[in-house]
């Protein structure tokens, strides 16, 4: 009998320990009642309470909490039905309001946010709705703040996790995006071709323009090479006419041996293709009276190899020699033109450097300082610019 006795009051002072020892977790604050009326928070940690008296009513989590609210209709002011999805992150700051202010917070969060989405939404329409996440963000979380303080609640921050709208509604945003890309896609396209088009045609104007450069320097080179040949030419012919002229001279002719010459040309002047009418010239008889004298000789040859036995050729002409006299003097005039412009500049930047230096160090050349009359050239350099007449003409 006294062991029953032992066990059951054994049994009665554990669950008297257990209902005088409370231990509360971490983050956590548990409210207790004392015969119904609130008497104080336990923090974490153990704690010793009244037993049939004293009772843990709330037991509250002090961490920040997510609470995901189901999609929920909402009317744009464009008249559109569309879907919102948010989630709430929030916090307990004051647990003892936190549990006797609200009969259940989070179904009164969960209402609230509804209804002032339904105000925020209804004031936009459907594209600033969709645009504007970040202000309804911020509006909805100033009002959740406001009206959750005196609950003990603290709403860190409200995130609008999709906008849905109609599935019509989203066909024509769509058509109209992949539209507005098409555009994008050929005003980018037609920029391209312009761009290749302006390109192209700046590469066609410099390629005329050194293509008529080049036929501008061809046709000024071909022209100097005409010009050139014709000098040669007349040169050659001059000098041709000089050396017949001097052999006529030489060989001392006649009136005989002019006619001679007159009657071998005639037949040559009769022989062309076009002549119909042959008109006999005056001077025929002229040149037979001259002929006539000469018939009194044994014979016409031999009083033209005695004619021509008298004459003395001229001194052979080498025009290859010339033109390379000619080069060869262009050269000189060239190098000496070349010298003349560099000692000009050397003595441009002669009292330049002068000044510079602070000194009186004479020019290399000997280039008086500024203000002094500067003689432009020597008189033999003068000389040397004027272009060399050739053998027997002037360029």
């Amino acid at each position: 009998m006294s062991v029953f006795v032992f066990i059951a009051l054994a049994i009665l002072v554990v669950l008297l320990l257990m209902a005088t020892l409370k231990i509360i977790r971490q983050q956590q604050v548990a409210i207790v009642e004392r015969l119904g009326k609130f008497r104080k928070a336990l923090e974490p940690g153990p704690h010793l309470v009244v037993p049939f008296f004293d009772q843990i009513r709330y037991t509250l989590d002090m961490r920040e909490q997510v609470v995901p609210f189901p999609p929920q209709g909402v009317i744009t002011e464009d008249n559109l039905m569309v879907s919102i999805d948010s989630v709430i992150y929030f916090q307990i700051v004051d647990p003892v309001r936190a549990a006797y202010e609200a009969q259940n917070y989070r179904a009164a969060i969960e209402q609230l946010t509804m209804t002032t989405l339904r105000n925020i939404i209804g004031g936009m329409d459907l594209e600033a709705a969709l645009t504007s996440r970040e202000e309804i963000n911020q509006r909805l979380r100033a009002v959740l703040d406001d009206a959750t303080g005196k609950w003990g609640i603290k709403v860190n921050r409200v995130e609008l996790r999709a906008i849905e709208p109609p599935p019509t509604i989203r066909d024509a945003m769509e058509k109209g995006a992949r539209a507005e890309r098409d555009k994008r896609a050929q005003i980018l396209l037609a920029e391209g071709q312009r761009q290749s088009q302006i390109l192209a045609a700046g590469g066609d104007r410099e390629a005329a323009i050194l293509r008529a450069q080049g036929d501008r320097e061809a046709q000024v080179l071909r022209a100097q090479a005409d010009r050139q040949a014709q000098m040669l030419r007349a040169e050659g012919e001059a000098q041709a006419i000089t050396a017949v002229f001097e052999a006529i001279h030489a060989g001392q002719p006649d009136q005989a041996l002019l006619a001679y010459q007159y009657m071998q040309m005639m037949p040559k002047l009769a022989a062309g293709d076009a002549n119909k009418v042959w008109i006999v010239p005056s001077e025929l008889n002229d040149a037979l009276k001259g002929l006539g004298q000469v018939s009194g000789e044994r014979d016409v040859r031999e009083y033209v190899s005695r004619a021509a036995s008298q004459f003395t050729a001229p001194e052979r002409v080498d025009v290859q020699a010339e033109i390379e006299e000619q080069a060869r003097r262009d050269r000189e005039l060239s190098n000496k033109t070349v010298e003349k412009a560099i000692s000009e500049a050397q003595s441009l930047d002669a009292p330049r450097a002068k000044r510079t230096l602070g000194g009186n160090t004479p020019h290399p050349h000997g280039t008086p300082a500024i203000g002094d009359a500067v003689d432009p050239a020597p008189s033999g350099e003068a000389q040397d610019d004027q272009p060399p007449a050739g053998p027997d003409f002037q360029a």
